[in-house]
């Protein structure tokens, strides 16, 4: 780089303002990461819709993940080539197009195919979104413009299933995908008004013109082949399925393939370099925890909530709704407040310990829990996450050199996205699993000899008695209650030992927070 273009670099400033930028650019990928879960609870509602079985209703969330997964890595590359202004631009557009179309479907094929279509324009945004702001924010801001991101990123995926409860029983599914049109048309006219190419991004058109077609296909077959196997092996019964166990055999060998590659190539599509830079590599390696337990907790409450306490889907939503308000309380102060005063690695192990004693408090889930203990346990776990995901983003960011921007915000996003997607798949196999095991071992309990048996099939047998029931259905009706009652108590075994987990794995994360260095995020000056 020549001296006039380090000069030119140091003196750009965007011509708006920096903050509004940042939330424009954020309502955009707020768009985008809301629909990867407002569709989880309308999708009974599309299977009947479109006379198909939900089994198969579930491939409008399946094209959608596999699609926006093996774009996200790529996002650099193709920004590189078309300008990233003008492609985030084209995202938004054909993003909202594609919406609208998935909104007049009228075969679940239709339906497939446009969610595919709106995977691919929206895996753009949210990467793109984030280098946007590294750019246009000075390094002694960015935590607090990354306190704007965490709207999008912590925020949408939890009012997404309330949100789109609330849709799909008040008008029609139809109308969560419609709402991304308006949302859409606003973010393109403000985008295209405020947002610049910084001069390091447009000297970068011309490294982007070459186009490395074997990076792709080993990305695309590798992240393809594990989202289909994350999304489809709860149903297959996992490795008991030779598809899942070719998907899984596919995937691993592209991954090694996709390293060597992209390690060796001279013009890969996405540039592993950025992992050589430690702040980087190891706010991923972070990421990949917090996310674990925030997608997977988020999952396995609502699904809690309806399967065994009788909620809705859109009460078992706003159980994670105060949670979600209390995350955007709670991030201004630590942004403006904690981060330009306490080292960043304490607030993170803060936060960690908080998150960690949240999931401890969590595991006393019982069959008569109420909503409101319900809703205090998300609470507490929401309440660490605040301390966590600023401090952990902007630490991974505040080395990488600018010009990795686009590339280090795509593999970031990706990881976290995996992380996330893996963490649901391994919670509700582990929840399936321990039920039948926790079964396994209270049915032995079901024994005539047992006097704490034949005590509470006595109080069974005279409840059903005073409510009417014939002495020759009684025993049979008894008999059903105390099994059903019995793999209610196995279930919740099993949520309960998920909840540990979690917990165990937030402790267990803390000393790589001291693996940062002493910042204090908010008074980091200076530029890469």
């Amino acid at each position: 780089m020549s001296p006039a273009e380090q000069a030119a670099d140091a003196a750009w400033r965007p011509r708006a303002n920096p903050w509004l930028i940042s939330v424009v650019v954020t309502l955009a990928a707020f768009m985008e990461i809301l629909d990867t879960t407002i569709v989880n609870v309308s999708l009974p509602y599309i299977a009947g819709s479109l006379s198909s079985s939900y089994d198969q209703a579930t491939w409008v969330l399946t094209s959608y993940l596999v699609a926006n997964g093996i774009v996200l890595p790529i996002s650099g590359w193709l920004g590189r080539v078309i300008g990233r202004k003008r492609y985030f631009l084209g995202s938004i557009i054909f993003f909202s197009v594609f919406s609208f179309l998935c909104g007049n479907a009228t075969t679940l094929g239709q339906l497939v195919v446009f969610r595919l279509l709106q995977g691919v324009c929206g895996g753009g945004l949210q990467p793109n979104q984030q280098a946007i702001v590294l750019d246009v924010m000075p390094p002694e801001q960015r935590g607090r413009a990354f306190g704007v991101v965490a709207v999008a990123v912590v925020f949408a995926p939890i009012i997404g299933p309330t949100l789109g409860g609330w849709i799909t029983d008040s008008y029609s599914w139809r109308w969560v995908f419609f709402i991304n049109v308006p949302v859409g048309i606003f973010a393109f006219m403000m985008v295209n008004r405020l947002v610049e190419d910084p001069p390091w991004v447009l000297r970068s058109r011309a490294q982007g013109r070459h186009f490395d077609l074997p990076g792709l296909c080993l990305i695309a077959l590798a992240i393809g082949c594990t989202q289909i196997m994350l999304d489809r092996g709860e149903d297959a019964d996992w490795f008991s399925s030779p598809t899942i166990r070719l998907l899984a055999l596919i995937a691993a060998l592209a991954a090694v393939g996709a390293i060597f590659w992209l390690t060796e190539a001279r013009h890969p599509i996405v540039n592993l370099a950025v992992f050589r830079d430690r702040n980087f590599s190891l706010g991923c390696l972070m990421v990949v925890g917090l996310f674990g337990v925030l997608y997977s907790s988020g999952v396995i409450i609502p699904q809690l909530a309806q399967v065994y306490l009788g909620y809705t889907a859109l009460l078992a939503g706003l159980v994670l709704s105060p949670g979600a308000v209390v995350v955007l309380l709670l991030i201004p102060l630590v942004t403006r407040l904690l981060m330009p005063r306490v080292q960043a690695r304490l607030i993170i192990a803060f936060g960690l310990l908080v998150l960690g004693f949240a999931f401890i408090y969590t595991s006393r889930v019982t069959p008569d829990l109420d909503f409101w203990t319900l809703t205090m346990m998300r609470l507490t776990q929401s309440a660490g996450l605040a301390f966590l995901f600023v401090p952990i983003s902007t630490s991974a960011y505040i080395t990488v050199p600018r010009e990795l921007n686009n590339d280090a915000s795509a593999l970031y996003v990706l990881i976290r996205n995996i992380a996330g997607s893996a963490a649901i798949s391994v919670a509700t196999a582990m929840i399936t699993t321990s039920t039948q095991a926790n079964m396994a071992v209270l049915s032995t309990h079901l024994d005539p000899a047992s006097h704490a048996y034949r005590s509470e099939l006595a109080k069974v047998t005279a409840a059903l008695a005073r409510l009417g029931w014939g002495p020759a259905q009684i025993p049979q009706q008894g008999m059903g209650w105390m099994y059903q009652a019995l793999n209610t108590q196995a279930a919740f075994l099993a949520y309960r030992n998920i909840f540990i987990y979690c917990a165990i794995l937030s402790f267990a994360i803390i000393p790589l927070a001291f693996l940062f260095g002493p910042m204090r995020l908010g008074s980091v000056r200076g530029g890469h």
